[in-house]
């Protein structure tokens, strides 16, 4: 694949981003390991526009961490077999998730010291809580929410309405099948 088709590695591909892929730990919703991969990729025009919210954010002495990016077909099964609630999980049996696209991305803001600032909920809490539209948060919480969500629409990212750190990139790619390298 060539352009900004091919997929990219995080890590590598954006200085001084943090990557905590959750569903390549038990650290997650459904308590088990769901990718046999540890690094976070993404296309390659979605690791750009990711790359200039990275930057933005050094300048402010903050940065990103990935929760989950690329998410395989077959996890994509996983994990709606353990929620299927189509607020939170992208129903496989009517679609992909963007995740197994390669262009939607779960993140937060951390410090310079690389610790999470305080959000609305946890990453992966299904509640009314995650929405971007629930009022009953913290100052803090709906500054720094609201933080990565302007910069990450302002570099060609959606939002999802239910998810605080879910962000779609507009540009739309076919679902990714190939293995990663």
């Amino acid at each position: 694949m060539q352009g900004n088709n091919q997929m990219v590695e995080l890590r590598s591909y954006i200085p001084g981003i943090a990557v905590e892929l959750r569903y390549a730990t038990q650290n997650n919703f459904t308590g088990r390991v769901i990718y046999d991969f540890t690094e976070a990729w993404l296309r390659k025009g979605t690791a750009d526009k990711l790359k200039k919210v990275q930057q933005s954010l050094v300048e402010q002495r903050l940065g990103l961490k990935v929760w989950d990016a690329f998410r395989p077909i077959a996890a994509q099964f996983i994990l709606w077999n353990a929620k299927p609630d189509a607020h939170f999980v992208a129903d496989p049996y009517h679609g992909y998730s963007n995740h197994s696209r390669g262009n939607a991305v779960d993140l937060t803001l951390i410090d310079i010291e690389g610790n999470e600032l305080e959000m609305p909920t946890e990453f992966d809490h299904f509640s009314e809580a995650a929405s971007r539209h629930y009022e009953k948060i913290g100052e803090k919480a709906k500054t720094n929410a609201l933080l990565l969500q302007n910069l990450m629409e302002y570099y060609g990212f959606s939002p999802d309405p239910h998810e605080w750190w879910h962000y779609n990139d507009i540009d739309s790619y076919e679902v990714y099948r190939e293995k990663l390298k």
